[in-house]
C-alpha cells in the first residue's frame, strides 16, 4: 500500500508516521519511510531550496514546480520501485500539500496544480491519505513549546496563509475518499488508534 500522511507543520503527521511503521513491523509488513519534498538525494538539494530562507523572492509558480519536481523524482526513484517489491510505502506528504499549500495558499489555479502532479506521479495516487487537522492557533501553541528558534521559508507565512491551507485541506478530505481527516488535537494514542482501526477496515490481514 502507499499511504501518505498530511497536515500543516506541528500537526503530529511525522510521528503518526512512525507509530504506524513500528505496528508494521510487529505485523511482519516490510515498509519504506519517505518525506516530500526529499526522500532522494536530488530531491534533498530541492527541499533545501524551498525552505531556504535566503530565497523570500521564489515566486510561487517556481515553488510549486520544484515541489512537483521532487515529487516526479520521487515517485520513480522510490515510490514506485518498493512498491513494486512489494513494500508499504509510507510518505510524509505527497501531491495534496501542493494543492493545500500552492492552490489554497498561494493561489495558483487548482487545474493546473492537478495536471502537473499528474504528470509527475504517473498516476501513482497514495491508496490512503491521513489529514490531521490542527487549528493555525494549536500549531503555534506547539511550535511554542517546541522551542523552535529556525523557522524556514515557508513557515514564514502569516495567518491567512495557513488559515486558506487548513481550508484547503477540509475541502480535499470532503472531496476525496481516500482522504481520512483525522482530528489531530486529539492525544497521540487516540490518533494512533484511529489509524489504525481505519486500516483495519480496508485490509483484513491486519486484523
Amino acid at each position: 500500500m502507499f499511504i501518505t500522511f498530511e497536515g500543516i507543520d506541528f500537526s503530529g503527521k511525522s510521528l503518526q508516521l512512525k507509530l504506524l511503521g513500528n505496528y508494521l513491523v510487529q505485523k511482519g509488513i516490510k515498509f519504506i519511510a519517505t518525506r516530500e519534498p526529499g526522500g532522494d538525494p536530488l530531491c534533498e538539494k530541492i527541499r533545501e531550496l524551498l525552505l531556504d530562507k535566503s530565497n523570500l523572492q521564489m515566486c510561487s509558480e517556481s515553488e510549486f514546480l520544484l515541489f512537483a519536481s521532487s515529487r516526479a523524482q520521487l515517485t520513480r526513484k522510490i515510490i514506485v520501485p518498493y512498491l513494486k517489491e512489494g513494500y508499504w510505502v509510507l510518505s510524509d506528504r505527497f501531491l495534496d500539500s501542493s494543492v493545500a499549500y500552492q492552490s489554497y495558499g498561494r493561489g495558483l489555479k487548482k487545474e493546473t496544480i492537478n495536471f502537473i502532479n499528474k504528470f509527475a506521479i504517473d498516476d501513482y495516487f497514495p491508496d490512503i491519505t491521513f489529514y490531521l487537522h490542527i487549528s493555525y492557533d494549536e500549531m503555534l501553541k506547539r511550535k511554542a513549546l517546541a522551542g523552535r528558534v529556525d523557522i524556514d521559508r515557508i513557515e514564514l507565512s502569516d495567518r491567512e496563509f495557513f488559515e486558506n491551507v487548513i481550508n484547503g485541506y477540509v475541502e480535499l478530505a470532503n472531496q476525496e475518499k481516500r482522504i481520512k481527516l483525522i482530528n489531530g488535537e486529539q492525544d497521540i494514542e487516540t490518533i494512533h488508534l484511529e489509524i489504525i482501526s481505519i486500516l483495519k477496515n480496508y485490509i483484513e490481514d491486519l486484523k
